[in-house]
């Protein structure tokens, strides 16, 4: 196969740039438009409905909507006849009561009644608690990251993998914020698969820098750091295509349930390879990363010294 010979670190600039832009405009949307959380975090009520017959969602979401649900969340769940009604917290009202309303109302315009399956309530405690949980996850494995990268490479790669992997996150949070998904558990196990993705893949392009660092003397930081990056460039690119089509068989037949989980690893997988091509290695570069940081300097006569 033939080797690349795209400059990628030569063009560190343009893409640190492109990239400052879309991580400026995500927390703008994160904060002018913020998250649109699910009960998970909220609290509220979670209602299961089947009918022997395929539903139409359409239908569903009109029937709520005039029945005083506006706020009613309505999507397939496994099968076209099976539907899942998520419904915001509303004090003074129980589960029980919520449910039995919902399920008349939507019973009114049906010839088929639907049967209730189950019913869920999240209390605002748990979800404060989940939020809460959620976060710390996303910050312990932070701290992980710096750690194992810095322990295995340098601090300088530390860093750099540590801005790439905040990279990814943060502009998919802010697609998905744009966006107006839910976000709900699943989308937050998708983040932290999305953390682990990245990293992956940063560490595939460290592990070639570091044996670029070791054999090639003859060349400077920025020649060996983009020699490497091209070396892994199409390992990158198949294994993310790859992840992309299961990702794409999920978005489009895994139903309207899991559709959160696979946007969020869609985008997190692109900007995790872009991050590991275009923000990792230059960040390190960037931070004075070089081959005297990864190979030991051996001082002329030093093996004399421990002689008698």
């Amino acid at each position: 196969m033939k080797l690349t010979t795209i400059n990628f670190i030569g063009n560190r600039n343009i893409a640190l740039i492109f990239s400052s832009i879309l991580s400026v405009a995500s927390l703008v949307s994160l904060g002018v438009n913020g998250l649109q959380m699910g009960i998970d975090f909220t609290g509220g009520t979670l209602i299961e409905v089947g009918y022997q017959q395929p539903a139409d969602i359409t239908v569903l979401r009109s029937t709520l909507d005039g029945a005083g649900f506006a706020d009613a969340t309505v999507q397939n769940f496994g099968t076209a006849k099976d539907v899942l009604i998520r419904l915001k917290l509303q004090e003074g009202v129980s589960s029980v009561d919520l449910s039995s309303k919902v399920l008349e109302a939507i019973n009114k315009t049906t010839a088929e009644p639907a049967s209730l399956r189950r019913v869920e309530f999240v209390g605002p405690q748990i979800g404060d608690d989940l939020a809460q949980d959620g976060f710390l996850a996303l910050l312990y494995s932070t701290i992980g990251i710096l750690i194992y990268v810095a322990w295995r490479f340098e601090w300088k790669f530390s860093l750099g993998a540590v801005i790439a992997t905040f990279h990814d996150v943060i502009v998919t949070l802010g697609v998905f914020s744009l966006l107006g998904m839910e976000f709900d558990l699943t989308v937050l196990a998708a983040v932290l698969a999305l953390i682990g993705y990245s990293l992956n893949d940063t560490i595939v392009v460290y592990d070639r820098i570091r044996e670029s660092f070791l054999t090639m003397r003859n060349k400077s930081t920025e020649e060996m750091m983009n020699i490497s990056v091209n070396v892994t460039l199409s390992r990158t690119i198949m294994t993310s295509l790859t992840v992309i089509l299961v990702l794409a068989s999920l978005f489009f037949l895994g139903g309207e349930v899991i559709h959160g989980f696979a946007v969020v690893l869609l985008f997190g997988v692109f900007f995790g390879t872009y991050s590991s091509i275009f923000i990792a290695s230059p960040v390190a570069l960037m931070f004075g990363v070089c081959p005297a940081d990864l190979v030991p300097v051996v001082k002329e006569g030093e093996h004399f010294d421990n002689l008698p």
